[in-house]
């Protein structure tokens, strides 16, 4: 575990040797803090093939429809951590049958791995984290209040592969690097 808050000595930014980047490093013990992007994982999850979202009741983006998904944890996989979020946002039991997407959103150090899944039983409630959920028809979205582009990109990724057995996973669409929508 890369923690620089629990070492004794004095830290400075330096370019490690062998490396190309400036990373904070200890010059005493030569430890070096790598600091890497964080994992946000998710399912778009159907039912009956209606759309699963979530009214998001915390910030960035409090109000705005989501998709079940937020960060993986420590211990656990990709996929767990997406049925693990489907559980606590939507208190939802998915089964999850692949990957759609990787995406990459660069500003704020995010590597997204979204996942299809169907809802097991068709039960789905607000969690703590989320305002309302609702099951949507495909042409009735919410397209203009999507909380995020990856939300759009998953989406459409779903729709382009609703029907198909076996898929390449997508990534981010051709010039968009999810900082705006």
């Amino acid at each position: 575990m890369s923690d620089v808050s629990k070492l004794n000595g004095p830290t400075i930014w330096q370019v490690p040797e062998g490396d190309n980047r400036e990373r904070l490093t200890c010059p005493d013990c030569g430890f070096i803090n790598y600091e890497n992007p964080k994992i946000v994982v998710g399912a778009v999850c159907t039912w009956e093939g209606k759309l699963l979202l979530c009214r998001r009741a915390i910030e960035p983006r409090r109000g705005f429809w989501t998709i079940p998904a937020g960060y993986m944890e420590l211990n656990e996989t990709a996929e767990a951590g997406a049925a693990r979020e489907a559980k606590e946002e939507a208190c939802a039991d998915i089964d999850i049958d692949g990957l759609i997407g990787v995406y990459t959103i660069p500003r704020i150090s995010q590597v997204q791995l979204i996942y299809r899944a169907v809802l097991r039983g068709g039960y789905f409630a607000a969690g703590d984290e989320t305002e309302e959920l609702d099951l949507f028809d495909w042409d009735k979205i919410p397209w203009e209040d999507l909380a995020f582009p990856s939300v759009n990109w998953s989406l459409c990724h779903w729709h382009e592969i609703a029907e198909a057995k076996v898929w390449p996973p997508f990534s981010n669409p051709p010039g968009q690097d999810g900082n705006y929508l």
